[in-house]
């Protein structure tokens, strides 16, 4: 306990300086964890209040959980979930890694500025924007249909073609958000100590092999530990990007549709509060069960670069 009481004495500043972040999750995360119980519940609400309304619903134990397992779409919504986010994860990891990489090799600073800029612009645009810029491109009368009827070709009805929509959506989500994932791997590149870089230059090695045996090797840990984090999400989906871009066409749900936007509409419908708080228990723990284990087998492999 003194030893304890010391180290507050000689940590007091840094200590003051975490308390607001501290407190903020304190009572927007972990305080609201307590409804996690309406997963097991019938909320019903009531003229009480919100927390006699949560106490006072009949307790349903994992019956909640069966609106998601039971469907005949369970096996669609979480095969398009889980593939599109691997999908997303390691692509997104490549492509941010080799936009860090080619960002830093420019030479003429003001064009690798603007550049970066240009990269980072979509992330900051809401998916409803995004969704309107994609219905300009892909609707009957949309910008790439009048290019391919200018070239003697026939339209082409693209809401109502699911074929090319795993491909539409990926590159949806990699340009949005890819050169935004960029940031941290320009700033790890940016505290790689120079004189590596200098030392193989006299070596004489080429740009390729700097890139290969010395920034990939020292991203490593950052990528490793970015990726570890991603795959607790692995089951969420971006709800936007799967509902609003393809602008909840029934046609396209087979390869579209993903836990979040089936919860959505059948909630929509039911209006159903135990259902949803037992989808997102579910998406939770699921995430950090795969967290726990990749975590494991990283450390397993090499220790140094595990999350703990």
């Amino acid at each position: 306990m003194k030893r304890f009481i010391k180290i507050l004495k000689e940590n007091y500043q840094f200590l003051f300086m975490v308390l607001p972040g501290t407190i903020w999750f304190l009572i927007f995360c972990y305080t609201p964890m307590f409804g996690v119980v309406i997963a097991f519940k019938d909320l019903k609400l009531r003229g009480k209040g919100f927390l006699d309304s949560i106490l006072s619903s009949e307790w349903l134990g994992l019956k909640n959980f069966e609106f998601l397992f039971k469907t005949q779409d369970a096996w669609i919504i979480t095969r398009n979930t889980v593939l599109y986010n691997l999908v997303f994860i390691f692509l997104g990891l490549f492509v941010s890694v080799a936009i860090a990489i080619i960002l830093t090799e420019i030479s003429n600073k003001k064009l690798g500025k603007l550049l970066q800029t240009g990269m980072f612009l979509p992330y900051f645009l809401s998916m409803v924007v995004i969704s309107y810029f994609m219905f300009i491109l892909l609707s009957d009368k949309g910008i790439i249909n009048n290019v391919i009827t200018s070239f003697g070709g026939e339209s082409r009805g693209w809401y109502l073609d699911p074929k090319p929509w795993p491909v539409i959506l990926v590159l949806t989500n990699l340009i949005k958000g890819a050169g935004y994932g960029s940031v941290i791997y320009l700033a790890s590149i940016a505290g790689i100590n120079i004189s590596y870089y200098e030392a193989a230059k006299i070596d004489g090695a080429t740009k390729g092999q700097q890139i290969k045996y010395i920034t990939l090797p020292m991203l490593k840990p950052v990528m490793i530990m970015l990726t570890l984090l991603a795959i607790g999400g692995i089951f969420r989906g971006d709800f936007g990007l799967f509902y609003q871009v393809p602008r909840n066409s029934g046609v396209l749900y087979p390869v579209t549709d993903i836990i979040d936007t089936y919860v959505y509409r059948s909630l929509a419908t039911l209006g159903d509060f135990g259902m949803s708080s037992a989808a997102g228990l579910y998406q939770s723990v699921v995430g950090f069960v795969l967290i726990m284990i990749s975590n494991y087998v990283v450390g397993k492999l090499d220790n140094d670069s595990a999350l703990f």
